[in-house]
């Protein structure tokens, strides 16, 4: 059984399309998180006019189509792309992921970035590592400013006995410690959110709800013989452990989605980690319906280590005014909520979500900032 076929981006784009499309409408407890005290707190704020004014980054899509339409187009509306490959087999090999990235940077440089990634098919195999590594560096050197690695490795990448391979694995460390001794940055995404080891009465998102009633073969509430929720959390974390200096991306707010409390110790457990929020806005949403004023002070609270991004994914077959058709209206309703105290409806709740009416210092800093300094080589015209 291989739980990963919920393509990422398909997985979370019609949720948030039908969301940004759906008409407008309208919850506090205590938090463990406090408001910080600063002038940061209630700054100056965007307002939905200033949308396509702001310089933005969606750091998290898979643009496959090497036509450069779509860069344009979203050039228009203020966006520059960081475009991940992944070892995803409802994706294009990775080497055609690879080429697509390569001409659109070569076309774009100003405006697309990439990130690089492998197969872990035969790393029980001797010149798997020595290969590796060499597709890693043959990869930067083409401008890449990062590696992907994916969740197969602890959902699907079995040894010979059958036994899942987690990400702590002692076969992955040498690799690790060769980006953490080169500064070479892993966007790393581990597990899957936590509704999916949930019953799905108990899941927090409708969008999570209606895709596992409709695939209960991905659904781990439905098969105990997968490692748990815990299992993938507890192996991600003792991998970054055991490289400290290692500059990781945790994909997915780090599969921590479910909490801001869970991704705030994260965050402090690790200081060099940051997170992107991409195809997790909705879990966000869900707990700030319940306590807006914490989720707002997490944001601001860690406001030097958060990205933007969607997770959206571009068919080699898909124009780039098809796909502008889908992702405007997400990063329109997203840059609502980030930006105003607006109430309205989205489809992965039943209720309506308020803005977080968050400073535009924080809002630079989630938007573009942080991702222009964590990748440091992107989105340059000359290298």
């Amino acid at each position: 059984m291989t739980p990963m076929t919920r393509t990422p981006a398909r997985a979370a784009l019609p949720a948030l399309l039908s969301a940004a499309l759906t008409a407008v409408a309208m919850v506090a407890a205590p938090g463990v998180l406090a408001a910080p005290k600063s002038r940061d707190s209630d700054g100056a704020r965007y307002t939905m006019a200033d949308f396509a004014k702001v310089p933005k980054i969606d750091s998290h899509v898979h643009l496959h189509n090497a036509d450069p339409a779509f860069i344009d187009a979203a050039r228009k509306l203020g966006f520059k792309v960081l475009t991940i490959n992944v070892d995803y087999p409802d994706f294009p090999p990775l080497d055609e992921q690879q080429q697509a990235a390569i001409e659109l940077r070569k076309a774009r440089p100003a405006d697309v970035a990439w990130a690089v990634s492998f197969s872990s098919d035969t790393s029980d195999q001797p010149g798997w590592l020595a290969a590796t590594k060499r597709r890693v560096d043959a990869g930067l050197r083409a401008g890449a400013v990062g590696v992907k690695v994916w969740k197969n490795i602890g959902m699907s990448l079995r040894d010979k006995q059958g036994k899942l391979v987690m990400i702590d694995d002692a076969r992955f460390a040498p690799l690790f410690s060769d980006f953490e001794d080169k500064g070479i940055t892993m966007l790393g995404h581990q597990g899957e959110p936590h509704n999916c080891w949930l019953p799905l009465d108990k899941m927090t998102v409708i969008n999570d709800r209606e895709y596992f009633a409709h695939h209960p073969q991905y659904h781990m509430a439905l098969h105990p013989e997968m490692p748990s929720w815990e299992e993938q959390m507890a192996a991600r974390d003792r991998m970054v452990a055991a490289h400290p200096k290692l500059k990781f991306v945790g994909m997915h707010m780090a599969s921590l989605e479910r909490n801001v409390d869970e991704l705030a110790a994260f965050l402090d457990r690790f200081p060099l980690a940051k997170v992107d929020l991409a195809a997790r806005i909705g879990q966000l949403q869900y707990q700030s319906q319940r306590d807006r004023a914490k989720v707002r002070a997490f944001m601001i609270k860690y406001q030097d280590r958060l990205m933007y991004g969607t997770d959206v994914s571009q068919p080699p077959q898909q124009s780039g005014a098809e796909l502008l058709k889908e992702v405007e209206p997400v990063w329109r309703m997203h840059w609502r909520y980030f930006n105003t105290e607006e109430s309205f409806k989205v489809s992965d709740l039943e209720k309506p979500v308020k803005g977080l009416g968050l400073p535009k210092v924080v809002v630079d800093k989630l938007y573009h900032l942080n991702a222009e300094r964590s990748y440091p080589t992107a989105w340059k015209a000359t290298q």
